[in-house]
């Protein structure tokens, strides 16, 4: 890592591999003149970024020891200040509730809540020299009924209300906390390990959509990392202002953007979460199902009488 330019604010980001989001945002945050140090676990994907001019770490965020280099590797350089974290890293979890692998899911909130949790932790006493702002990269998946994504959606909801608190506790050290609500962004997180609808499950009348739902994120009013990246770091260098109208100007403390991002919230604040429960049965074909299953209990019921009646003939 180079040395520190005078009064230069330095970024981390983590979950930096090409094609992501963090990917793009290290470009950006360049752009803007900002110290950038990129991470990801294989740090020989980062090259193109180090060849920029930018400073990139091997980063495991569910590893101690590894957060641990890098928070006293970044604390050299930087005297000890971070001005910026963004918890980017995530994981992708696509599969029916009554099918979850106990295991996988527990890989899932090591990435996307517990990671999260550790960086901040670990990188609080550099944050709080700079007086910073943590920026957490949560989903619109947090609250809405993404379905085939409980594990998903449960991660990123955790990582909502795990945001609103720290932001309190934060605040009197002067630390800010943005949390990114992000709807659909093109990104490579899509295409990494498909996971396979069981041949039991009962959402086989349904493969389709299931099949669908792997990728929908990415074919659905999805926008590129390259503008949600602009979008992003808009709001995380603009000035503070005071709270109540942080929804409105200056740096936001909710950053709603992506696919369909504006959309929920509009239709949260105008109609409730009973318009999304209903917008999310009507995309995912659940009425289809239901109409499955009760023709298979008519069928089922059928029989039972047919057989009921043969006896008692009988």
């Amino acid at each position: 890592m180079t040395n520190l330019h005078p009064r230069q604010k330095t970024v981390l980001i983590t979950g930096c591999t090409p094609g992501g989001i963090g990917h793009a945002l290290c470009i950006e945050f360049h752009k803007r003149g900002l110290r950038v140090v990129a991470t990801a676990r294989n740090v020989a994907v980062l090259k193109g970024l180090s060849l920029q001019g930018m400073d990139t770490l091997p980063l495991d965020i569910t590893s101690p020891v590894s957060i641990a280099f890098c928070h006293e590797a970044v604390g050299k350089v930087t005297g000890g200040r971070l001005d910026i974290l963004v918890n980017n890293a995530g994981r992708t979890h696509t599969h029916p509730a009554l099918d979850l692998d106990m295991d996988d899911v527990r890989q899932t909130f090591e990435t996307n809540v517990f990671g999260v949790m550790a960086m901040t932790a670990a990188f609080g006493d550099q944050l709080i020299a700079a007086r910073g702002l943590v920026i957490n990269v949560a989903s619109l998946a947090a609250v809405a009924p993404y379905v085939f994504g409980s594990a998903y959606c449960a991660s990123k909801g955790a990582v909502v209300s795990y945001s609103r608190t720290l932001r309190q506790e934060l605040a009197p050290f002067s630390v800010g906390v943005m949390v990114c609500m992000a709807g659909t962004v093109r990104s490579n997180i899509a295409g990494r390990g498909h996971r396979t609808l069981p041949s039991h499950s009962v959402y086989q009348p349904i493969r389709d959509v299931f099949e669908k739902r792997l990728v929908f994120s990415q074919n659905q009013a999805t926008v590129s990392t390259e503008s949600f990246a602009t979008a992003l770091v808009d709001s995380a260098l603009a000035r503070e202002v005071w709270w109540f109208l942080r929804a409105w100007l200056g740096r936001p403390d909710w950053f709603w953007y992506g696919g369909m991002a504006s959309l929920l919230w509009w239709g949260l604040l105008i109609c409730g979460e009973w318009i999304v429960d209903y917008v999310c049965w009507v995309m995912f074909e659940l009425e289809r199902l239901r109409r499955i299953v009760e023709q298979g209990e008519a069928i089922q019921g059928t029989k039972a009488n047919a057989n009921a009646s043969k006896a008692k003939d009988q």
